[in-house]
């Protein structure tokens, strides 16, 4: 059940010049993964700057806390529900649900994902087909069912969280980066679909940020190593996410479509 909590050129020029490039008020978001981490700290950003945000997650229990904590002193709705990103029914039934709450979806995240790493050698077939689901199939499906209206307002914004390892990798990533890459070509393929019609879509990519994910998968050693790769020389704050997100969200990011941002504290800006 979804639930509330309350807390031309010359017109494009105009619209850019005359109001706050980062005002979303009126717009609808939703963000898919957003009662933890990233997808959390993407929601708190979209609201403060005055949209109404949907979260979903497998959890009703963290959903309920997190769209507390996400609307904490903010005059703007807070909707959640429950979703399964790995079966394609509840993926549907979310996509139908999200739109009776808002009304009208003006900004997608596609931030839901999973990683199970495995060697080449050793990919077991069920794990594989659950990343490539959850992380990609999943979100063709949603965004699939929430571009026509989009196309109808002549404006909208699709961003998929890829990562880091869509452009690199690590051993035994093998089908995380898989899927993360593909999101890339995804959203190369869709900007040139929905352009015309207002509709971004990117990918941001994200580096070693402290979140769950990542915490619970690598050693002691291997979160050093991934903090002594970026030029920061540190693990970034999910809350450093909202900002990137935020652009490409808003009109301030009104021309910036099929592209990879990445967000790595500078990572991949090392040659060796």
């Amino acid at each position: 059940m979804t639930q509330n909590i309350c807390g031309s050129s010359a017109k494009v020029h105009h619209t850019l010049m005359g109001s706050n490039l980062f005002n979303l008020e009126g717009r609808g978001a939703l963000i898919t993964g957003g009662s933890r981490g990233l997808g959390k700290a993407m929601a708190r950003g979209f609201a403060e700057h005055g949209a109404r945000v949907m979260i979903c997650s497998r959890s009703e229990e963290e959903l309920e806390q997190a769209a507390a904590e996400i609307g904490e002193g903010l005059n703007v709705e807070i909707f959640y529900e429950v979703a399964d990103m790995a079966n394609r029914e509840s993926v549907d039934q979310l996509a139908d649900r999200v739109l009776e709450a808002l009304g009208t979806v003006d900004i997608l995240v596609n931030n839901a994902g999973m990683n199970q790493p495995q060697a080449i050698d050793e990919i077991d077939d069920d794990k594989w087909d659950n990343q490539v689901e959850v992380n990609l199939t999943s979100i063709m499906r949603l965004t699939r069912a929430l571009v026509p209206a989009m196309k109808e307002q002549k404006w909208g914004r699709v961003i998929h969280i890829s990562s880091v390892l869509g452009v690199g990798s690590k051993p035994a990533r093998n089908a995380y980066s898989a899927t993360k890459s593909a999101l890339i070509g995804l959203a190369k393929a869709s900007a040139l679909d929905l352009g015309e019609y207002g509709i971004t879509v990117n990918c941001i990519g994200p580096g070693p940020f402290l979140t769950d994910m990542p915490m619970s998968l690598l050693s002691d050693a291997e979160k050093e190593e991934f903090a002594s790769v970026t030029a920061m020389k540190r693990w970034g704050n999910p809350r450093e996410m909202a900002g990137p997100a935020l652009f490409l969200a808003s009109e301030a990011g009104s021309y910036v479509t099929g592209e990879m941002l990445l967000v790595d504290g500078g990572a991949l800006a090392r040659a060796l």
